[in-house]
């Protein structure tokens, strides 16, 4: 189950869709066999939202057909300015979306926000400027974009990253590569394996110099002793991470290395418990260097998933695991706390922490689909010197499924002066059969602006929406 969760991990999080509170925007493609299979998204008599778009897993699921879904939402959004910083500006947003999907190896999700000007100070043109002023902003066409499947020995996956982890996540966890606002990337991740070898690689933008990372994982049982009867039990992994800076605003590259060593020491029908230790550092830099230990456990039924994991960190001469995680694409340029600037040359106190994770998903039935009735995940990270990091999300479904409620917060060195808060929330309400649905968002922004600070913002947005999900 383990190795299942590394192989996995990226399809699970990539093919949910976009960010938390734009989840319900994005049908799912297929997932590979896993605990979370996912069906056909044609024929389903179901009050459903978002990848709950999705009906229960047909019986013959197995059998590879086309299958597609329609879809536009028309809103009203605002911009809206935050500490006297600004004036507001709204727009007529419509977004279309067009999925097409063919079994577990072919999938692809296009459509994008337009952004017409209705108010406020407006640059000239058709469509808000800041959504289409780089060649990266073009990625936005692409939600989603697969090739191959978990049971291949290769998978592409194209689209957005939203708390995206690389495998054992001490260099990459919980990253979103669209934090910015004003910058719309697509991603690019790729997985591999070969006998006892297993790789995943990522771009955060493949039409941009910017954050790529790859790691290797070696299955030592198969290496000393022959193919097991249960792969990756016992493994190495090397990873490292490299930020071009280029894309998305100028700022300073960085890169990080790390190894890690996991062994699998419980095997339940339904349970799973790893440990693991680990250590990093900053290729150049003797004195920049972390190391971590900690439990992990995951545990799967038809109704219930579980995840959790649990870790002792030291940081040493500005290191710490983690690093490109989901404040990154704001703290490149303005890191949270008093001393500002850039996160790759502000300092960060030597000390020891303790950082926890869980993902929780139920289903009333077995529904199995991406999201289920309930979803849960919490990252935080206490420190020894004061500062705590939190990055959480839920969402839940009610009345059968007509209604969707979502919330999602980040707080970046709270308890310290120049902390960090970002929140955001969606409703849907689907009616009329399910077709049509009314939607309501609203959350905070920062917007990094061409002195290397961050402007605060807010947005709200209300409309309809209509698609064939039925």
């Amino acid at each position: 189950m383990h190795r299942e969760r590394s192989r996995l991990a990226v399809l699970l999080l990539l093919l949910s869709g976009v960010s938390w509170a734009e989840e319900a925007n994005e049908p799912p493609l297929p997932e590979p066999s896993s605990e979370f299979e996912v069906p056909d998204i044609a024929e389903s008599d179901q009050p459903l939202t978002e990848d709950e778009d999705v009906p229960p897993v047909p019986s013959s699921w197995s059998s590879a057909r086309w299958t597609s879904l329609l879809r536009v939402e028309a809103v009203t959004w605002a911009l809206l300015p935050r500490g006297g910083e600004g004036t507001d500006a709204g727009f007529l947003q419509v977004e279309p979306t067009v999925v097409f999907e063919r079994g577990e190896e072919f999938g692809i999700n296009l459509g994008a926000p337009l952004r017409l000007p209705l108010w406020g100070p407006q640059d000239e043109g058709l469509f808000r400027r800041e959504d289409w002023d780089s060649l990266s902003d073009w990625g936005q066409l692409v939600r989603s974009l697969k090739f191959g499947s978990d049971e291949a020995p290769w998978a592409l996956w194209f689209g957005e990253l939203d708390s995206y982890t690389m495998l054992t996540g001490h260099l990459v966890r919980r990253y979103a590569h669209r934090a910015n606002p004003d910058y719309h990337p697509a991603a690019g991740v790729g997985t591999a394996y070969l006998g006892p070898v297993y790789v995943e690689a990522f771009s955060s933008d493949m039409l941009g110099a910017r954050l790529m990372g790859a790691e290797v994982e070696l299955d030592l049982e198969h290496v000393l002793f022959g193919r097991p009867k249960q792969g990756f039990r016992y493994t190495l992994s090397a990873s490292v991470a490299h930020d071009w800076g280029r894309a998305g605003g100028r700022a300073p590259s960085v890169t990080l290395v790390h190894l890690d060593a996991v062994a699998v020491f419980m095997v339940r029908p339904t349970l799973e418990a790893h440990a693991f230790v680990g250590g990093g550092g900053k290729p150049g830099d003797s004195i920049a260097w972390g190391a971590v230990a900690g439990l992990g456990m995951e545990s799967f039924t038809e109704k219930r998933s579980l995840w959790l994991r649990l870790e002792a960190r030291r940081q040493h001469g500005g290191f710490r695991q983690g690093f490109f995680g989901a404040d990154y694409e704001l703290a490149r340029f303005q890191a949270a706390g008093p001393d500002g600037g850039p996160v790759s040359n502000a300092p960060f106190p030597e000390g020891y922490s303790v950082f926890g994770e869980a993902e929780v998903g139920w289903d009333a039935v077995r529904y199995r689909g991406l999201k289920k009735h309930l979803k849960l995940s919490l990252g935080a990270e206490a420190f020894s010197w004061g500062r705590f990091d939190v990055d959480g999300r839920v969402a839940v479904q009610l009345f059968e499924r007509a209604l969707e409620v979502a919330v999602k917060g980040l707080a970046v060195g709270a308890g310290k002066p120049g902390a960090r808060y970002l929140g955001s929330a969606e409703v849907r309400w689907r009616f009329l059969g399910g077709k049509l649905y009314a939607m309501g968002t609203g959350g905070t922004l920062l917007f990094p602006t061409a002195e290397g600070t961050l402007r605060p913002g807010a947005f709200a947005s209300v409309g309809l929406g209509v698609d064939n999900a039925r």
